[in-house]
């Protein structure tokens, strides 16, 4: 993760210190199992075929279990241009909508993204869906190839309705 921090930001480092934004992600599988056995390997990743492999920091499973992945004092790959101030949260399913529609799963993930919030002090605003990464004024990409990409999960609209449902949860 480093040797990436440094070819994507320009730091020398496998550190996420004082992070800025919560990324949530869905992982177009329908296990956790699944999901992990995408990023348990240390292989390069299938779509730019650059080491580390993706990976997340939490998983979050439809029925609500909660899986940490990676240590939140580490670097994890789940965004272009935002893994050096991101955390990502991966949400089990197929789609934004059907998270939403998951209660237990839907109630899990906003309350772990309610509680990395308040410990970090990560504003509401810089809680954005994948698809959202462009717009983020944290996004910093030194690799001229990626510094447009982006993913279409977490549009928009189902932003803005999560992070509705997790303003009515504040910090304290």
């Amino acid at each position: 993760m480093a040797a990436y921090s440094l070819r994507h930001y320009g730091e020398h480092t496998a550190a996420l210190t004082g992070p800025k934004v919560i990324v949530e992600h869905y992982t177009e599988t329908t296990t956790a199992e699944e999901a992990y056995n995408t990023f348990a390997p240390d292989v390069p990743d299938s779509e730019f075929h650059e080491l580390p492999n993706t990976c997340a920091h939490f998983l979050v499973e439809p029925h609500g279990r909660i899986d940490q992945l990676v240590p939140l004092s580490l670097r994890c790959r789940h965004t272009v241009g935002l893994n050096w101030t991101a955390i990502g949260i991966e949400n089990v399913g197929l789609s934004d909508e059907q998270i939403l529609q998951r209660p237990a799963q839907l109630a899990a993930s906003l309350a772990l993204t309610r509680w990395l919030r308040c410990r970090y002090g990560i504003a509401l605003k810089n809680v954005i869906g994948h698809n959202e990464s462009l717009s983020s004024p944290y996004h910093h990409e030194l690799v001229p190839a990626f510094q447009h990409q982006t993913h279409s999960d977490w549009n928009h609209a189902d932003m803005q309705r999560y992070r509705a449902l997790l303003s009515r949860h504040p910090c304290r």
